[in-house]
């Protein structure tokens, strides 16, 4: 079990051949429950399903029909293991609202994030990912061309872990890509200040959003940046849903043996203010794991604030 999550990209990478075979081997309530019992995951999960394509081959299409210029410049996007696969819809929606915006959107080459080595322990390999990811942008990111990243998890990894996961030639290097790796929505805040994008580039409609923050992000960044964006819309109204962790925690929530209190976690503060909400009040969370949990637990479907961005942008 450790093993099949820590390589998941792998798997997804097989399985986004054969997609539709995957998504009804893993959709369907007998064969999946038979796959989770053998390998150790709670059947009551549903496990994650590919996206029809991947963000890669999705985005050669899109970037091939391109025209007109990108006043804001150029920015690199982070095609991370969970957006790439799975939630490629929102990656989509991640690059055309900075398209939208004004900005050349480049999908550079590298690997997976790490995340799920490091989730189980498997240092060696996530230090190997690393220094290649090192190797491959260091060229790339600076100052004014940032490294965007949409599941915090992900791009969480190049502002903690790389840095001491960094072969020492690799430090300095290491060190500069964490002073540049942002979320998307910390990215967006800045553009703001910067007078980049402006409140005329979306709806003036009226929405109420909450907002439940990723673990990673509370512990390493902030969740005001996210606040700030889906505040600024003119009418749209956003606060924070004070949780702690959803009680997912990556793979943890769908191994059997934790999935008990894994939703009991749920039970403390989310689940109830997700089910207390109006059915017009959008929720929002960040994490592709706390978007599970949430639907698993209160049948409500959570919003990355990029979805909720980019819904928002004047038609």
């Amino acid at each position: 079990r450790t093993l099949m999550i820590a390589h998941i990209s792998k798997i997804n990478t097989l399985g986004s051949h054969f997609t539709r075979i995957y998504n009804f081997v893993n959709s369907n309530k007998f064969i999946s429950g038979i796959t989770a019992r053998l390998v150790g995951f709670a059947p009551e999960r549903q496990f994650p399903l590919l996206y029809k394509t991947t963000l890669e081959r999705w985005y050669k299409g899109f970037s091939s029909q391109r025209q007109g210029s990108f006043p804001n410049g150029r920015v690199y996007l982070f095609n991370d293991e969970f957006t790439r696969f799975n939630d490629t819809e929102i990656g989509i929606k991640a690059i055309k609202l900075l398209t939208t915006l004004g900005y050349d959107v480049v999908i550079p080459d590298h690997l997976e994030s790490a995340r799920t080595f490091l989730s189980k322990g498997l240092v060696k390999r996530a230090k190997k990912i690393a220094n290649a990811n090192i190797g491959k942008l260091q060229s790339l990111i600076s100052d004014e061309i940032p490294l965007v990243g949409i599941e915090p998890s992900a791009i969480l990894t190049f502002r903690d872990e790389y840095k001491e996961l960094a072969d020492q030639p690799l430090k300095e290097a290491a060190n500069s890509l964490a002073k540049n790796a942002l979320m998307i929505d910390e990215f967006l805040q800045r553009e703001v200040k910067r007078g980049k994008i402006t409140q005329s580039q979306f709806t003036t409609e009226t929405k109420e959003i909450k907002l439940h923050g990723h673990c990673h992000q509370k512990a390493l960044a902030s969740t005001n940046p996210t606040l700030f964006m889906l505040n600024f819309p003119q009418n749209y109204t956003a606060t924070e849903i004070p949780s702690g962790c959803c009680g997912m925690a990556g793979s943890f929530g769908f191994e059997k043996e934790h999935y008990d209190l894994s939703m009991k976690i749920g039970e403390l503060v989310l689940f109830p203010a997700v089910r207390n909400s109006a059915p017009t009040t959008l929720i929002a969370a960040p994490g592709t794991s706390c978007r599970h949990q949430i639907k698993d637990g209160t049948s409500r479907t959570a919003y990355h604030p990029v979805e909720i961005l980019y819904d928002a942008l004047s038609k």
